[in-house]
């Protein structure tokens, strides 16, 4: 029988209610021994309680103490929720009495791993929850909570029941056709096969909407010392986050925050000034600089409207004229609109795409976030049905699909049934280890290790 752990289910800091949580068969045990009176404890409903320690028998605090008995709990046994006041040290003292009363740690996403454990929920949907308490966006949370309340798992069990359908009537006809299928069934079987793995590509075809709602893009803003790449950084985030001056190489190092743009999570770098220097510190910020152009989604080259472009200008527009990026001419607010055509009409020589603004006054701010994201999300993402966010399943079902394409041709070239169903076999453990049916030990350690504890 599993041990019963606990944790906080509430972030470390004071607020004004802090929740610890118990779970397994000792749960109510546990909890009991820290009230001073005996407690007939009804599931689902709550109590509220004198807290003591005990040993000592001193009373630490008021709480609230719900019980869910097992298997009507989220964890499938009995959990014990006690809401006491959120002061660390005081929740650190209730956690402490727990392992003294026989009680352990629970390890990152373990209530959440045992929920999965006794079928509660799946493991996309577990996956889920963790996706929803790290959304940054309407539109991630959005997608987080469809999956955890299983659209997912029930968009994916047709194509399963389908290929399984299809495992069967190959493995018949491996035990009892002594002759090759007939025609027709090689022809209804080659058919049902090519519609699943359409159909598994097109689940995996939403994973690059997907990915930019939950992971969102990176943003970087490069450029010579004082284009003006912090006064744009301040007025894209609307406040004053970086240092501007007008001593040139004030931003030796990166900064970076974040925002969003239409439904899309933004990080945002402001880099130091890309030049030739002596200064030692100011030569680490523009090596950074150099590496986090490299890997960024997009690169934002400034250039300053009211100086010539310069042969620094066009170096940084070389470097990263293979990566996907914009020129953008900063302070137009103080040329006028010849002077500013001129000065376009330079930069077209870089063959770049080119937006006006100027960070002091705000002109081109809304043009500039449309041209940031609609490379990368043309139509309204936020907008689009059920979207695979997480790569590691978009990596299985991407596997799945290989499978059964290459089954296909093992199939048209005449080869055993034997043969055709290794790969369909394959599939299936695939599309499994979605879910949880097929997902090695291991695999749960390392994807549930990436849940915070209490959860």
């Amino acid at each position: 029988m599993p041990d019963t752990i606990v944790a906080p289910a509430t972030p470390n800091g004071r607020s004004g209610i802090g929740v610890i949580r118990l779970s397994g068969a000792d749960a109510l045990l546990i909890a009991s021994k820290m009230l001073g009176t005996t407690v007939e404890f009804r599931p689902r409903q709550v109590h509220v309680v004198q807290l003591s320690d005990p040993e000592s028998r001193e009373v630490i605090d008021e709480a609230v103490i719900t019980y869910f008995k097992a298997p009507n709990s989220f964890t499938g046994e009995d959990v014990v929720e006690i809401s006491c006041h959120g002061s660390p040290v005081l929740l650190r003292q209730v956690i402490d009495i727990c392992l003294r009363e026989g009680a352990r740690t629970a390890d990152p996403g373990e209530f959440t791993l045992r929920a999965v454990a006794n079928g509660k929920m799946d493991l996309s949907e577990a996956e889920a929850i963790r996706d929803l308490i790290d959304a940054q966006t309407t539109a991630s949370a959005r997608q987080a909570v469809r999956q955890m309340r299983g659209e997912f798992s029930h968009q994916l069990q047709p194509i399963k029941d389908e290929l399984l359908d299809v495992i069967v009537v190959l493995e018949s006809a491996l035990e009892f056709v002594e002759d090759d299928l007939p025609e027709t069934q090689a022809v209804s079987i080659r058919c049902r096969m090519a519609n699943v793995a359409a159909n598994i590509g097109k689940m995996a075809g939403t994973f690059k909407a997907g990915k930019l709602i939950r992971d969102g893009l990176r943003v970087a803003l490069v450029g010579r010392p004082n284009v003006g790449k912090s006064s744009l950084f301040n007025a894209l985030l609307g406040s004053d986050r970086a240092i501007v001056t007008e001593i040139a190489g004030t931003t030796r190092d990166q900064i970076h925050e974040r925002l969003t743009i239409g439904d899309i999570p933004i990080s945002l770098i402001d880099t130091a000034g890309i030049r030739e220097t002596g200064d030692t510190v100011e030569s680490i910020g523009v090596e950074r600089s150099k590496r986090t152009m490299a890997d960024a989604d997009l690169v934002l080259v400034l250039v300053d409207a009211s100086e010539k472009v310069t042969d620094e200008d066009r170096d940084i527009a070389a470097s990263v004229s293979e990566l996907n990026h914009l020129v953008l001419i900063n302070k137009i607010d103080k040329v006028s609109s010849v002077q500013l055509q001129d000065l376009q009409s330079q930069i077209g020589d870089l063959n770049s795409k080119i937006e006006r603004v100027s960070a002091k006054t705000g002109e081109g701010l809304e043009d500039l976030k449309k041209s940031i994201v609609e490379p990368f999300a043309p139509h309204d993402v936020s907008r689009n049905g059920f979207l695979v966010t997480d790569a590691r399943h978009h990596d299985l079902l991407a596997r799945a699909r290989e499978e059964v394409e290459h089954s296909i041709e093992l199939l048209d070239q005449k080869q055993s049934e034997e043969i055709v169903l290794v790969g369909l076999h394959n599939a299936m453990r695939y599309l499994g280890e979605i879910t949880g049916e097929t997902t090695t030990e291991d695999m749960l350690t390392r994807i549930f290790s990436t849940f915070c504890i209490g959860k």
